[in-house]
């Protein structure tokens, strides 16, 4: 993508890291100033009001050094004691200063050329209008707003402030400083602008997001027919491309065609507009546009390729690599970095792989940005070891994007304790996290039902004093419905002033997933009646509650009101919805008439929706026509085999529970392991059936052994037909023991005091004989238990659940 780079530079040619003039005389010091671009970009062709140079000279920075320390041994007529021969015609000391100003900051020492201003105010040394812009570039890039206002108070006391050069640094310097109020204030009191002054206003306004000032300040050029250069036309060009305006585009192509100078658009001219017409989505304008150019840069072939992976074609942008190499140009890193984006977008791990091992071998440089993207890459596509190999061999200064990125990484592969050990790296390093981070750690906490890390993020942001925006706040509210807190999570949505749809939708999810149908018609009601227009997410969770609920009749209206009223095409989800309302409440033809009807083919989601209620309502006859649906669709997973052998088992038809483990087992098919996890004190455990491996087993086991005998007293037998084993009856009842919930609810109470709370996340449905024995538990010993299962969630109280039987 063609963006443009931070920096805009508004100085003479001696002032700028390019070159160096000799100061022959005073009005060798002016030209026109230019701005400088980001990688993808050109830099400014601009036509000098001075002769060509005729000597040019760049010193390192121990020559420099040398240089400096010269200067301040010979204070007077030194330029003819130099061993500098090429600088011996510099005519006086102020001259020199401001090589040395440049020299330091073309070798990358801000820092210093800051310092020879100090001295040279603390030694009354001349300082006049040709040093000042440099200086005021050193503060860009230190930066140090402060010395910027100091030496703006310079230059007003010393009349420099009606040189358009000096006024041009200053707003540059304001604007590197965030100061866009005192930028404007100097644009609008400039008596003659000039070309970059009016660039470097442009620039001020896309960056602060304020396009239409921007396209107002195009509009005023036009009027008083100031004629904008190549750098202000691709300024305007970049407003238009944030826009993503394609009718404008086409105007702002026309405009800048008819101001060119030349016949044919230049390379970077070329080059903005081929990122223009990208993000307004026609990659064929940008094609033509490239395609059009008689000698392309690696700027321009880069544009083109970062213009296909904006619009999602990735393999047109890898053939357009292919071809740079074909040419005999070498990529360079921002080309590697587009790529390499689009890989993660599309999943493509293995060209990804193909990238990095590319650049490795080719000796691209390794900026801090492409080693970001590789690491983001690889944590998008699932592969958090490739993922922290780059994070540990980035050598570099790692900076919040790549502490965020590995966070994210391990977020998608849900290690929370990697995940919050690079967390504690990051702040211990003195990097302060962002709202991108944060969110990538509420969502992990909500995705393994941590309430505690959870609760310990929020608290964090109240501490460090981060002001939560609205996807912030929507995540807590996500992330405390997730973990069973829905009380919390409520508060959180009421003192909200600012809601917007996603934070709405996030509510009713929540009440969706607790079971609280009314609840979430309720709240639904209330987002209409304050002028809210649901989407197609809001309709998936209200649904979803009226699913979980059983209100059927409520749920249909819904599916009705969203096609007819808020005409809303309904999508594969709201259908899967729908099939999972009805098979809940027991009418699977109806919910099988639905499927028949769909106008897109179900997909696995949809038909293991009508499975598993054919399997809780024992219709072996739908199942079995399910189970074929499912196995010309996805002949691979395992679902539809596993459900269909709990159809059969749950019938006592042996035989067909064997014929299908027999299949699965010779297709290499595997079950997915049921499991169930605890937190305890910040600590996850996890259990699957029959466990022994933790280290505390004796002690959970025991409390098994209690709990049986405490669950026989209340009157609690257990129900063995949910062990789908042609196994005896005495090992079926030692089977519902042992399974994972239960070792899990053990260990809570054997690690937590009297009437603390128990959270439970299962990855599978809870089991009938685990609900009843749960249900009796939570009365026993006084304890609410609150588990989170594949479908919803069940609050346990005094004997009591929440779904009121009903999941």
């Amino acid at each position: 993508m063609v963006t443009c780079n931070s920096h805009f530079y508004g100085s003479a040619p001696s002032l700028l890291p390019i070159s160096v003039r000799k100061f022959q005389s005073s009005c060798e010091y002016h030209s026109i100033a230019s701005l400088k671009f980001t990688q993808v970009l050109a830099k400014e062709k601009t036509k000098p009001k001075v002769p060509p140079i005729q000597n040019e000279l760049h010193i390192n920075l121990v020559e420099t050094q040398q240089l400096h320390c010269q200067l301040l041994k010979n204070c007077s007529d030194c330029a003819y004691r130099l061993t500098f021969p090429a600088l011996k015609s510099y005519s006086s000391n102020a001259a020199l200063y401001s090589f040395l100003i440049t020299s330091y900051i073309k070798n990358n020492c801000p820092e210093d050329a800051v310092k020879i201003y100090n001295h040279m105010r603390k030694t009354d040394a001349k300082i006049d209008n040709f040093i000042i812009p440099s200086v005021l570039k050193a503060c860009c890039v230190v930066p140090s707003a402060l010395l910027g206002q100091e030496v703006h108070g310079f230059v007003v006391k010393n009349g420099f402030h009606s040189d358009v050069f000096v006024c041009n640094a200053l707003m540059m310097m304001y604007s590197e400083a965030g100061n866009f109020a005192s930028a404007c204030q100097l644009f609008d009191d400039i008596e003659k602008r000039d070309a970059v002054s009016w660039s470097i206003m442009l620039r001020n306004y896309s960056r602060h997001g304020m396009l239409n000032e921007a396209l107002n300040l195009v509009r005023e050029m036009h009027a008083i027919g100031v004629k904008p250069s190549e750098i202000a036309m691709i300024s305007i060009i970049h407003v238009i491309a944030e826009l993503a305006d394609m009718k404008l585009g086409k105007a702002i192509h026309a405009y800048v065609t008819r101001n060119m100078s030349y016949e044919k658009p230049s390379v970077p001219l070329s080059t903005a507009l081929i990122d223009l017409y990208a993000k307004c989505a026609n990659l064929a304008y940008a094609r033509r546009i490239f395609d059009n150019l008689s000698a392309a840069s690696i700027i321009s072939w880069t544009a083109m390729i970062a213009a296909y992976i904006h619009c999602n074609d990735l393999n047109e942008g890898f053939r357009l690599f292919i071809k740079i190499l074909d040419e005999g140009m070498f990529p360079n890193d921002i080309t590697i970095l587009s790529l390499v984006k689009g890989c993660g977008a599309a999943g493509a791990l293995k060209l990804g792989k193909l990238l990095h091992a590319f650049t490795l071998r080719n000796g691209i440089a390794m900026s801090l940005n492409l080693a970001t993207a590789f690491l983001d890459m690889y944590g998008k596509c699932s592969d958090v070891r490739s993922a922290r190999s780059v994070f540990n061999n980035s050598t570099k200064n790692k900076d919040l994007m790549m502490y965020s990125a590995m966070i994210s990484a391990y977020a998608k592969a849900d290690c929370i304790d990697e995940a919050f050990d690079i967390f504690a790296q990051m702040t211990g390093c003195g990097i302060k996290p962002n709202e991108i981070t944060m969110v990538s750690l509420l969502s992990l906490c909500a995705k393994s039902g941590s309430l505690e890390m959870g609760k310990w993020i929020h608290s964090y942001l109240d501490k460090q004093g981060i002001k939560a925006d609205m996807v912030l706040k929507t995540s807590l509210v996500d992330m405390y419905s997730k973990c069973g807190d829905i009380d919390t999570a409520c508060g959180l949505f009421v003192e909200a002033n600012d809601r917007d749809i996603s934070m709405w939708n996030a509510m009713i999810s929540g009440f969706a997933m607790h079971g609280h149908g009314n609840s979430a018609l309720e709240l639904f009601a209330e987002m209409e009646a304050q002028g809210v227009i649901p989407n197609d997410i809001t309709f998936i969770a209200v649904i979803h509650a009226c699913s979980h609920a059983g209100l059927v009749q409520e749920g249909k209206r819904l599916f009705c009101r969203m096609v007819n009223e808020f005409s809303l095409v309904p999508k594969i989800e709201h259908y899967g919805c729908m099939v999972d309302l009805l098979g809940r409440a027991g009418s699977l033809e109806e919910a099988q008439e639905l499927i028949k009807d769909m106008p897109m083919r179900p997909n696995s989601a949809v038909l293991g929706s009508f499975l598993a209620a054919c399997k809780v309502h024992k219709n072996v006859n739908l199942g079995e026509w399910a189970a074929k649906q499912f196995l010309s669709l996805e002949p691979e997973k395992c679902g539809y085999n596993v459900l269909m052998s709990n159809i059969y088992a749950a019938s006592n038809r042996w035989e067909n529970v064997a014929d299908i483990r027999r299949a699965m087992k010779d297709a290499g098919i595997h079950k997915e392991p049921g499991f169930s996890s605890i937190e305890v004190h910040g600590t996850i455990h996890e259990f699957v059936m029959g466990d022994r491996e933790h280290p505390e087993t004796p002690k959970i086991y025991e409390m098994i052994a209690e709990m049986r005998e405490k669950l026989e007293h209340a009157g609690y037998t257990p129900n063995v037909s949910v062990v789908l084993k042609n196994i005896d009856m005495k090992e079926k009842e030692s089977a519902v023991n042992y399974h994972s919930e239960k070792l899990a609810m053990a260990y809570g109470l054997i690690s937590t005091g009297p009437g603390i709370q128990l959270r439970i996340l299962k990855n599978l449905r809870i089991c009938e004989d685990c609900h009843n024995a749960t249900k009796l538990v939570s009365k026993i010993y006084g304890r609410e238990i609150i588990v989170r299962d594949r479908n919803r969630f069940h609050h346990f109280k005094e004997g009591f659940c929440s779904c009121n039987e009903y999941w």
